[in-house]
């Protein structure tokens, strides 16, 4: 007697085990690529952008205006046609020296940003895959420096560099700035997660230096983290208004303290003060357009090894 079962008894199976199968691929697919967001998400994504755009759009619409456009009670939400003669008013007015208060922006922002993120990958390597006596203790001091106030250091600062002559020269401004606290910190904490042990292990096995393994494992680990503090400290340093007011004078300021002098009269034409400081933002835009890429994969990097 044949003891072989039927036909459909052994294909239910298989057919079950088949749907099954897609059945978990389907739900895989749907775990990794995850949710479409919902309608409230755009939303508040709309909100947050308008939120973003309107201080710029409110500045253009004063500045494409004349004196009486910031009073007018009836003024209109379409921009005039007065911008391109205030930005001309502002980068012919001998007060402010536009051009060289623009290539002292650029030219300090750009080199303390630089050597924030050399000093910052370095001290950042040493803390986190180098092993010294009170490394621990060091990082938590350099730390703590972020909750003292720069206004403390101002007058002793400005003692030092006063008694170097270097009061007025754009020097004052970078030679403070060269390292940054929290540079070391984000750096830090970036290159813990980001650089097994075991790859430093194997480097330094196959005869490469403590220099070169920085410059081929941790520099290149590092670039994300090191393009993002760079964008950062960037536009700090540009923003920087504090300090370069108190040691520059008017005739080598930045752009900021140059712009400020547009308000040092008795009448104040806020269509030039607001052109001028769309002009001051057209850079930040430009960087930020080129290196916008690196900025989001830098903070996204971070975010998902955090």
């Amino acid at each position: 007697m044949s003891t072989t079962p039927p036909i459909a008894m052994v294909e239910e199976p298989v057919a079950t085990a088949g749907v099954a199968g897609r059945r978990g691929r389907r739900d895989r697919t749907t775990k990794i690529r995850g949710h479409r967001a919902g309608f409230w998400v755009y939303i508040g994504l709309g909100v947050v952008l308008l939120s973003a755009i309107f201080p710029y759009y409110w500045s253009f619409l004063i500045g494409s205006g004349d004196s009486s456009t910031i009073n007018d009670p009836n003024m209109s939400w379409i921009p005039g046609g007065n911008f391109i003669a205030n930005a001309l008013s502002v980068v012919n007015d001998p007060a402010v020296n536009f051009w060289p208060a623009l290539w002292n922006s650029i030219y300090s922002s750009t080199l303390i940003a630089a050597a924030v993120v050399v000093t910052s990958t370095l001290a950042g390597w040493a803390f986190a895959k180098l092993r010294f006596p009170g490394s621990k203790a060091l990082l938590v001091f350099v730390v703590a420096t972020m909750a003292v106030p720069m206004q403390l250091g101002v007058v002793p600062l400005y003692i030092l560099f006063a008694d170097l002559g270097w009061t007025g020269q754009i020097g004052a401004i970078i030679i403070p700035a060269l390292t940054s606290a929290f540079g070391v910190f984000w750096m830090t904490q970036y290159l813990q997660q980001s650089v097994p042990d075991e790859l430093i292990e194997a480097a330094r096995v196959d005869g490469a230096s403590m220099i070169r393994t920085f410059w081929v494992v941790g520099a290149t680990a590092a670039r994300p983290a090191a393009a993002m503090l760079f964008l950062f400290t960037f536009v700090g340093a540009w923003n920087n208004f504090f300090w370069p007011f108190i040691v520059l004078d008017r005739q080598n300021p930045t752009l900021p303290v140059a712009l400020s002098l547009l308000q040092s009269n008795y009448f104040v034409d806020y269509s030039v003060v607001l052109a001028g400081v769309l002009l001051s933002t057209i850079p930040l835009l430009i960087l930020f357009a080129f290196a916008g890429k690196q900025l989001v994969s830098g903070i996204m990097a971070g975010a998902v090894k955090g």
